[in-house]
């Protein structure tokens, strides 16, 4: 099947498709007389599971290592475990992460009045201006707790 086929059946863009097999994630699809790439239900199956990968939110380097044990037949499922357990440690970190930001936001918005006056604490913050040296300190503690306070990994 052609790149739009493979788009269609994978569920994968044909974009996405070339800038996998550029990075590697893909072999380099064979091609016919034409030159038009030819795509084999493997490498639909294949596009399916990076698919899967991404929107588990495991980064390229993630997904080489996933697809890299998902072939080998042999390959120990700890190891697999293991890879999950560390995804899941950095996705708690940035959720974290993210609700120290959203809390710091909700601040200035309520600081915030929100009507005709020129003053807005929001764009004071953000210009460096009006506690911003705050803001700037507690979003940067977040970051270091969320990542000290990563589990273990078994």
């Amino acid at each position: 099947m052609n790149i739009g086929q493979a788009a269609q059946a994978s569920g994968v863009s044909a974009k996405m498709i070339r800038h996998y097999e550029a990075m590697g994630l893909i072999p380099k699809a064979a091609r016919a007389y034409s030159g038009y790439r030819h795509f084999l239900e493997r490498d639909i199956h294949t596009l399916r599971f990076i698919r899967q990968a991404r929107a588990a939110g495991f980064n390229t380097a993630q997904i080489k290592k996933l697809l890299s044990l998902w072939q080998d037949r042999q390959r120990p499922a700890r190891e697999v475990k293991q890879l999950a357990i560390e995804h899941l440690n950095e996705l708690k970190a940035r959720i974290s992460e993210l609700e120290l930001i959203a809390q710091a936001l909700s601040q200035l918005i309520v600081q915030c009045h929100g009507d005709e006056r020129q003053d807005c604490p929001i764009l004071d913050t953000l210009a460096g201006e009006d506690g911003a040296k705050e803001f700037i300190e507690s979003h940067d503690a977040s970051r270091s707790r969320a990542r000290s306070n990563r589990p273990l990994t078994k």
